[in-house]
């Protein structure tokens, strides 16, 4: 019996709900019933104005992008932004105020704890000056203190300390989530390199000895194949992007097995349906050769007599479906599990799904239907559009 396999996948996603998507259910109301419906909606409508700027750092250009809406989140006189040692910006009242800043964050910095600012420590020749006391909060990034936000004015009440430690904690959680993003993208072109690693050993000796093979006896062979070596290693070990298009991924695979073929002679039989619409679909670079090459190692190089793969790529709506699919020796179920959770050598398959499932979400993880002697497919979903995917 076929056994399918899922990949649950042990994928910790953090679920955030940003204000945007709040604002935009409260936006949908005709009108708001209350002024504490109104109140909301600002506050969800000035976080929302106020985070992009962060998703880059806590940079000068960013906290000038973003202080006015914090500012207007926290309604006291003045605000103040700064990184371990200088000030980033300033808004409102007593900009003469700003000088002191840097030095009065420098404590919070050092000791990673809030810190009400007294009127001595504030010394002005303004006796009219609104600024009496600061509240300084930390801005915190995983471990360590990046800079402070500091909220000038009247009496430090103590709703103002919780109010600035909130908005502190937004500005953090922004930047921690800019970071996220840098760290999924590097952990994306690792796997790519690992990939890499994994395929280039096997596929490049068997090719050169197929190569070597013709050439004696046939030199416009071996130079047809030398060319399609080149090509497909050009595509393999290309520097820039994470993703491509599906027609891009296509020729990659055609110059792979037309150097099997020349290895397999007339053993190996491979049939491609492919819509059309779907050729320019990103895809993520890299997923479906390792099934290929997967299907001619582990599916036909152990059976006698013919093989073949069958690759199909079909339009599905908003979605791209494709299959790679061998009627080779199959395999025991258990093993495919060990392959997907990356044990038993099987780092190609855990690869891709790891990649579809981070890029496109938990649902989206390889499909493996198999059993010993009944050959293998495996299934995939590729959305059409996704936001950030895009081919290079």
């Amino acid at each position: 019996m076929v056994e399918k396999i899922v990949l649950a996948g042990a994928l910790f996603v953090t679920v955030l709900v940003p204000a945007v998507a709040l604002w935009r259910i409260f936006r949908a109301r005709r009108a708001f019933g209350t002024p504490a419906e109104q109140a909301t909606f600002e506050v969800l409508h000035k976080a929302n104005e106020a985070a992009p700027p962060f998703r880059g750092g806590l940079t000068r250009a960013a906290a000038n992008k973003s202080i006015k809406d914090i500012h207007s989140l926290l309604g006291t006189p003045a605000i103040a932004l700064t990184n371990e040692t200088d000030l980033l910006a300033w808004d409102g009242a007593a900009e003469h105020h700003g000088a002191q800043a840097a030095t009065l964050a420098a404590a919070v910095v050092a000791g990673g704890r809030p810190r009400v600012v007294k009127a001595e420590e504030l010394p002005c020749r303004d006796a009219y000056c609104v600024i009496r006391s600061a509240v300084i909060v930390p801005i915190v990034v995983g471990q360590d203190v990046v800079g402070t936000l500091g909220a000038y004015g009247g009496d430090a009440r103590p709703g103002l300390i919780r109010a600035a430690g909130e908005v502190a904690r937004w500005v953090s959680t922004q930047m921690e989530l800019a970071e996220l993003d840098v760290s999924r993208a590097r952990l994306a072109e690792a796997e790519v390199r690992a990939l890499r690693a994994q395929i280039s050993p096997h596929f490049i000796f068997n090719a050169l000895t197929a190569i070597a093979s013709f050439v004696r006896t046939d030199p416009e062979r071996a130079r047809e194949l030398l060319l399609e070596f080149a090509d497909f290693t050009r595509y393999s070990f290309r520097s820039h992007g994470q993703f491509t298009t599906l027609a891009e991924e296509l020729r990659s695979i055609d110059k792979y097995l037309a150097l099997e073929r020349a290895r397999f002679g007339e053993r190996l039989e491979v049939t491609l349906q492919v819509a059309p619409e779907v050729l320019p679909v990103a895809v993520p670079v890299f997923v479906l050769q390792p099934l290929v090459e997967n299907a001619v190692r582990h599916g036909l190089e152990k059976k006698p007599g013919r093989g073949r793969i069958s690759i199909v790529a079909e339009d599905a709506g908003p979605e791209c479906h494709i299959s790679v699919e061998d009627d080779g020796v199959g395999m025991d179920p258990q093993r495919v599990r060990s392959s997907l959770a990356g044990r038993d050598n099987g780092v190609g398959l855990a690869n891709v799904d790891e990649r579809l499932r981070t890029v496109f979400g938990s649902d989206f993880g390889l499909v493996v239907e198999t059993a010993p002697g009944a050959g293998t497919k495996v299934s995939l979903r590729i959305p059409k559009y996704r936001s950030g995917v895009r081919a290079s």
